[in-house]
């Protein structure tokens, strides 16, 4: 019976967004109230209190109070619709009580899906709203009472209900609804088989394999958690099978899914909201983010080839790789196009965001029953969809509840203006020094991003930090990416790194080893995130000439640094070739015009000076 109430539950919130991406929204405030009732309803089946416990049954009370508590805060939005948004209302009690359900709510379900340190950050920025004016020094505010900070949190378009919640509601909603229709149609096993035949027979194939199938899975989830969890039970324990390390293979595997939460189009949800943020287009979100992810994945490869030819891993067997032929049989390959090419039509035609994901479904659905009629049982084919739409909605739970705790997060630091204090503040330590102060918010979007997910880290650095970078003169948009990246690579880095505990789980492998390899293998991730602060042509901005430059030295970097880490050889000589790789690397981000250049001359120099060596050699 609760299986039942939680699959209906879940599929009740995958059809309400396909509804809306179809019709469009509702009114703001009532989207929003709508899709949290849901998700909210849905997330205390999903995870509920003291499961396999003997004081279940107290939990299911609390289960059963917080989801009253939450739905009839969502009702009482959407009963007095008109009334917030034509009027001014004033928090009396029966506000205060809604208020403070819903948020014991958010924080609960925050805390059961991702731990406690989301919740423990909304709940120290709402502590601070009401008694941060007893604070000392430059952190006192003037002070709010509960009143006011329940009207702002509730009773209005700016807390719960803002920007963040609306993104959640109706962009993001659609798109996560999209790739899980897309996966349980079969585009899962046909980006694993693809990934296959591409990478299977280089050198490091297997780790190949993972890289490109976590690439495919992560432009389409956007988790680096789940997407280790998805492909790296498939791809780890194929790379220790083939004699891979497993502190390498968990890393790999790790590395490889957390490029996905940088690569367009879904970039982790973050390409919605940081539109949103910024006021600009969602297509100019995914253009700038085009040359830094390429960079990402070649450094991956280039890493993994050179540690595949030092290490001497082995190469994928013939007979473990599917056929091209069976790859690409139109039952395999067409749902994907059409889907692929639904969503580029909506765009194309100017349509919202939500409802090019609209077409994007209705291209793959229609070409899924049409490859698929006759030879499997309608029954069967209902049961995939229907199973699409449940997984949607049970991924759903998490944006929703982190979007709405973090929109409460940002409404408190908006309200009480520290996100300008801590801004001024480092400024005024890094002396207006453009490094200096991206060194800093970089340390601190990677202390920040710990144990959060993507998009909900981006938000609360994005709110706190980004003001920092702009008020030395950063274009907003590379400031935002800038913390993004910074934000996102928390999941690999040490002592929090949450996608490489899984990988190192799934692996049986001790997590430090792997966070170290992990930490190598996505070295340049640490370093492009300045080179958008360096060349202006990594956003796809300032011109032909200046992307060209931006490139030819993220491609310099890309080779330089995994050669420079690996101890692949030019000469032979090891310090010669740290001296060569060292030079390229400085020289690449020499903020020059012939920097780029002159260090792609230097590996280009070393690379004919080692073939001659080896020539003579010989």
């Amino acid at each position: 019976m609760f299986e039942r109430v939680q699959q209906g539950l879940a599929v009740l919130v995958g059809c309400f967004v396909f509804y809306t991406a179809a019709t469009g929204p509702f009114e703001g405030l009532i989207q929003r109230a709508v899709f949290l009732a849901l998700v909210t309803a849905l997330g205390f089946t999903l995870y509920p209190l003291g499961k396999g416990r003997k004081w279940r049954p107290v939990g299911a009370a609390v289960d059963l109070l917080l989801t009253g508590a939450s739905v009839a805060a969502c009702a009482y939005i959407v009963v007095h619709y008109d009334r917030i948004m034509t009027t001014l209302p004033w928090a009396e009690t029966v506000d205060i009580a809604l208020t403070a359900g819903l948020v014991v709510a958010l924080l609960e379900l925050g805390r059961r899906t991702v731990g406690p340190i989301f919740p423990i950050l909304v709940s120290a920025g709402i502590a601070y709203a009401l008694f941060g004016n007893h604070l000392p020094g430059p952190l006192q505010h003037r002070g709010f009472d509960i009143a006011f900070v329940t009207e702002t949190i509730f009773l209005g378009d700016l807390g719960v209900w803002g920007m963040l919640t609306g993104v959640a509601a109706t962009v993001i909603a659609a798109f996560v609804l999209f790739g899980a229709l897309l996966l349980h149609t079969g585009g899962g096993q046909a980006f694993m088989d693809l990934a296959m035949r591409l990478g299977g027979r280089q050198p490091g194939g297997a780790a190949k394999i993972a890289t490109i199938a976590s690439g495919l899975f992560g432009m389409i989830s956007g988790s680096a958690v789940a997407n280790v969890a998805t492909t790296g039970n498939f791809t780890i324990p194929m790379m220790k099978r083939l004699g891979y390390p497993a502190p390498l293979a968990a890393a790999v595997e790790a590395v490889a899914s957390t490029g996905g939460q940088i690569a367009p189009p879904i970039m982790g949800a973050a390409a919605f909201v940081m539109a949103e943020i910024l006021g600009v287009s969602y297509l100019t979100i995914i253009l700038a983010a085009i040359i830094p992810a390429v960079l990402f994945y070649v450094s991956v490869f280039v890493t993994v080839h050179m540690l595949a030819l030092r290490r001497s891993l082995a190469v994928v067997p013939d007979d473990e790789l599917p056929p091209w032929a069976e790859i690409v049989k139109p039952r395999r390959v067409l749902p994907v196009l059409c889907a692929l090419g639904g969503l580029g039509i909506g765009i194309w035609l100017g349509r919202s965001i939500s409802t090019a994901a609209f077409y994007g479904i209705c291209g793959l659905l229609l070409a899924f029953v049409l490859v698929r009629v006759g030879q499997t049982p309608t029954r069967e084919l209902i049961r995939m969809v229907v199973d699409g739409l449940a997984d949607a909605g049970r991924g759903m739970v998490i944006i929703g509840v982190l979007l709405g705790g973090a929109q409460i997060l940002v409404s408190m630091i908006n309200m009480t203006g520290i996100g300008v204090t801590l801004s001024s503040l480092i400024v005024t330590l890094a002396g207006d020094s453009v490094i200096l102060v991206s060194l800093i918010v970089g340390l601190v979007c990677l202390v920040m991003g710990m144990g959060l997910p993507t998009t909900a880290a981006y938000v609360l650095v994005a709110a706190v930090l980004a003001p920092a970078m702009t008020a030395v003169g950063v274009d907003p948009l590379a400031a935002h990416l800038f913390v993004f990246y910074f934000a996102t690579i928390s999941v690999i880095t040490p002592p929090v790194c949450v996608a490489v505990f899984v990988g190192a789980g799934i692996a049986r492998t001790d997590w430090l080893p792997a966070a170290i390899e992990a930490v190598r293998l996505g070295a340049v991730t640490y370093i492009v995130p300045f080179t958008l602060l360096l060349y202006p042509g990594m956003t796809m901005r300032g011109g032909v000439l200046s992307i060209f430059e931006a490139v030819i030295s993220g491609l310099v970097l890309v080779v330089s640094v995994p050669g420079l880490l690996s101890g692949t050889r030019f000469s032979g000589v090891r310090l010669v070739d740290m001296g060569l790789y060292g030079a390229a690397i400085a020289v690449a981000i020499w903020p020059n015009p012939m920097g780029p250049f002159l260090a792609g001359a230097i590996l280009i120099g070393g690379t004919l000076i080692g073939r001659r060596r080896r020539e003579v050699l010989q």
